[in-house]
């Protein structure tokens, strides 16, 4: 049955139609054409790239880290100034074809293990065990395959101090007495006995070691991002690194490889 309608009236409606539909596929072309921003370049080191996105999972990757404090969150302009860091040593590793610095496996099997045993993040959700570790994981955005890979660079970086500023220090006895003279005894009370000599200069000997080494690591850190290339594209990042920024750094990642 044809329609009774006006011959003007299914033009008129022939004529919407087409413009709703000329409508919807100007605003899909519109769409189309305009870029959705999945990330972005925030700085570059050396002309390598450091993403927006790579300071969210340094951020996310903070909560296994062993040098930091449980109530310390890092902020965007920290974490950036931790992969920056992080990026000059390992371009430093490149360049001097240091192939010892690289960790095996196992190395990084056995300190994933000990940080799920041991971090104190990990403890209430007993990451010991494997259901705990992936729901840990789960709850802080995670995979495996990044927390190893992040491992892999410190046991690197660790390596790398090790060969290059700890080999070689030799602490004087007369050191190891003075630290015990001057700093280790007055922290006890009058009348308590203090350890003898003999017994604690093995761990003094390692504190005066660690000390120096962080001292040269932050020196050489320093210089490091004097020297470098670097270039920070977001001005909510800018901001010197300070040389409190680089001495934390350093110690807390010395302090790790005791």
């Amino acid at each position: 049955m044809k329609s009774k309608r006006p011959i003007y009236a299914q033009v008129a409606a022939g004529l919407f139609g087409a413009a709703a539909l000329a409508s919807a596929l100007g605003s899909l072309s519109l769409q189309a054409q305009t870029p959705v921003v999945l990330d972005r370049v925030v700085a570059v080191v050396n002309r390598q790239a450091i993403l927006s996105s790579d300071i969210d999972e340094e951020i996310r990757l903070s909560v296994v880290d062993p040098a930091r404090s449980r109530q310390v969150v890092y902020t965007r302009q920290q974490a950036l100034d931790r992969i920056i860091s992080r990026t000059l040593i390992q371009q430093q590793i490149r360049h001097d074809d240091l192939e010892t610095a690289e960790p095996s496996p196992e190395e990084v099997e056995t300190r994933l293990l000990e940080i799920r045993k041991d971090l104190p993040e990990c403890v209430p959700q007993n990451c010991a065990s494997e259901q705990g570790w992936k729901a840990f994981l789960a709850a802080h955005d995670l995979t495996e395959e990044k927390v190893t890979a992040y491992f892999r660079n410190r046991l690197e970086i660790l390596s790398f101090i090790e060969e290059r500023f700890r080999s070689g220090i030799h602490i004087p006895q007369q050191d190891i007495e003075n630290y015990y003279r001057n700093t280790l005894l007055p922290q006890y009370k009058s009348g308590e006995t203090a350890p003898a000599l003999e017994k604690v200069a093995p761990r003094i000997e390692e504190i005066l070691l660690q000390q120096q080494v962080t001292a040269m690591f932050a020196e050489w850190l320093t210089n490091l991002h004097k020297q470098g290339d670097v270039e920070i594209l977001d001005p909510s990042l800018e901001g010197p690194v300070s040389a409190n920024v680089i001495q934390h750094a350093a110690a807390g990642t010395v302090k790790e490889g005791r």
